[in-house]
C-alpha cells in the first residue's frame, strides 16, 4: 500500500489497544464501519494478532489495516503472517528493519531531528511524532516542518479533537488518536454484548456496554473525529 497517500487522505489513524479480543475486533469494525480508513491494532492487546487476523478476514483485502507497537523482527513477521497491511513502531530498531524486508510500510516513532533522518535512512515512509503532547505539541510539529518540509508527520499522544485540528493546522498529514477516540470500547467497557461491523457476539444488551456505554457512544466519537480532521486547516 502506498502509506504516505493514505495518511494524506484520510488524515486519521484509530489506535485500537484492548484487553478483550472480542471486544477489540467489533472495536476495529465498528470504527470501519463508521468511516475510519486507517486502523492500527496494537500487539500490546491481548491475542492482538488473532485480532488482526480476524478483521482481516472481516474487512477483506482493500481496507488498510496496521499492526502497532512492532518492537522486533518476530513481532513484525508475526504481523505480516496476520494480515497487517502496515507496521508502527514506538522507535527505531529492528522491528522497522524487518517490516521493510518484509515489504511492509512503515510509521516509525521518531522525536528528534536526527531520529528523523535515522528512520528515513531505514526506509520508514512516515514517521510517528511520539510522545506529542510530551515533545511541545503543536508548536513542537511547526518547529520541525522548517528543515523538513517533505515528511509525512503523524503525531500521536495525548490528541483530543482540539489536539488533531491544532496539529494538523501545524503541518500535520494525520494524526493517531487512541483512548480519546475508542474509550474503553476495546476492553469491554462500552462494545460488549452488541453488533457492530458484523463481529461475533452474545449476550443480550444489545450495544449497551458493561459501564452503561454503548457502540454508539464509539459511533458518534468515531463521527467526532472524522469531522474534526476532515474539517481542519491543512
Amino acid at each position: 500500500m502506498d502509506l504516505r497517500a493514505a495518511l494524506a487522505a484520510h488524515r486519521l489513524v484509530a489506535i485500537v489497544r484492548g484487553s478483550d479480543p472480542e471486544a477489540a475486533l467489533r472495536t476495529v469494525l465498528t470504527l470501519a464501519d463508521e468511516g475510519i480508513e486507517l486502523i492500527e491494532v496494537s500487539l500490546t492487546g491481548k491475542d492482538a494478532l488473532t485480532v488482526i487476523e480476524r478483521a482481516r478476514k472481516a474487512l477483506g483485502p482493500g481496507r488498510p489495516l496496521g499492526a502497532g507497537t512492532v518492537l522486533t523482527a518476530d513481532d513484525a513477521r508475526a504481523a505480516h503472517r496476520a494480515g497487517a497491511d502496515f507496521a508502527v513502531t514506538p522507535g527505531l530498531g529492528e522491528g522497522l528493519s524487518a517490516a521493510r524486508e518484509l515489504g511492509l510500510p512503515v510509521l516509525a516513532g521518531v522525536m528528534t531531528p536526527t531520529e528523523i533522518i535515522a528512520a528515513r535512512a531505514l526506509g520508514a515512509e512516515a514517521l510517528k511524532i511520539f510522545p506529542a503532547a510530551q515533545a511541545g505539541g503543536p508548536g513542537y510539529l511547526k518547529a520541525l516542518r522548517g528543515p523538513f518540509p517533505n515528511e509525512v508527520f503523524v503525531p500521536v499522544g495525548g490528541i483530543d479533537e482540539a489536539a488533531a485540528r491544532a496539529h494538523l493546522a501545524a503541518g500535520a498529514t494525520a494524526v493517531g488518536i487512541g483512548s480519546p477516540l475508542v474509550g474503553k470500547a476495546a476492553d469491554g467497557g462500552d462494545a460488549g454484548g452488541g453488533g457492530g461491523g458484523g463481529a461475533d457476539s452474545g449476550g443480550g444488551n444489545g450495544d449497551r456496554g458493561a459501564d452503561g456505554g454503548g457502540l454508539d457512544a464509539l459511533r458518534a466519537r468515531a463521527h467526532a473525529f472524522r469531522t474534526a480532521v476532515l474539517e481542519a486547516t491543512p
